[in-house]
């Protein structure tokens, strides 16, 4: 190459350069972005995470499900399973997706579906699932039963979780009698 081509390949590069400094500098004198007063969205932050700050009293786990499966509501349980549905079935005999079937639930063994490959955390857990065992399970998967393969966050509400164990217990040929 000539010196004239490696000049204008220079050229070329400096001016893009000069292209994208110019538009940095426009683009803030166009936009004022304004700070907001409190974060958008709170992310819980676990005991002692290091924030500098005093943890703050936490209760120890979910409240208990006997006094709130007085009121609850099976069908509005059935519609909070909405989500649940992306890896469970509901009906009597349904087939295993990602999660087991979840029908009969309610005073069944953990680990209580012949064939599904549940964590070994899981099928460790003796006795059978109960309803305060179905409250905490449901209010912290993980903190329940570290090591389960269940990824979901949790049902934070306490009414939301009475329901969906409302539901849960009606999906059995006898159900479970309430606490």
């Amino acid at each position: 190459m000539s010196s004239m081509e490696w000049n204008k390949v220079f050229g070329a590069v400096l001016l893009a350069g000069l292209i994208a400094m110019m538009s940095g500098f426009i683009a803030e004198v166009l936009v004022h972005p304004h700070k907001l007063h409190e974060p958008a969205y709170m992310v819980a932050m676990p005991e002692g995470s290091g924030t500098g700050q005093p943890a703050q009293e936490q209760p120890a786990g979910p409240a208990p499900i006997a006094p709130l499966l007085a009121s609850a509501d099976p069908e509005a349980g059935k519609a909070a399973t909405k989500a649940c549905a992306a890896c469970h079935t509901f009906e009597k005999g349904g087939a295993n997706k990602v999660g087991p079937n979840l029908y009969g639930v309610v005073g069944a063994a953990h680990g209580h579906v012949d064939g599904f490959a549940y964590s070994a955390a899981l099928k460790g857990i003796q006795g059978p699932w109960d309803y305060e065992g179905l409250n905490k399970f449901l209010a912290n998967p993980k903190g329940y039963v570290p090591g389960t393969k269940m990824s979901f966050a949790g049902i934070k509400s306490d009414k939301d979780r009475a329901n969906v164990i409302a539901y849960l217990r009606s999906l059995a040929d006898s159900p479970a009698p309430l606490p």
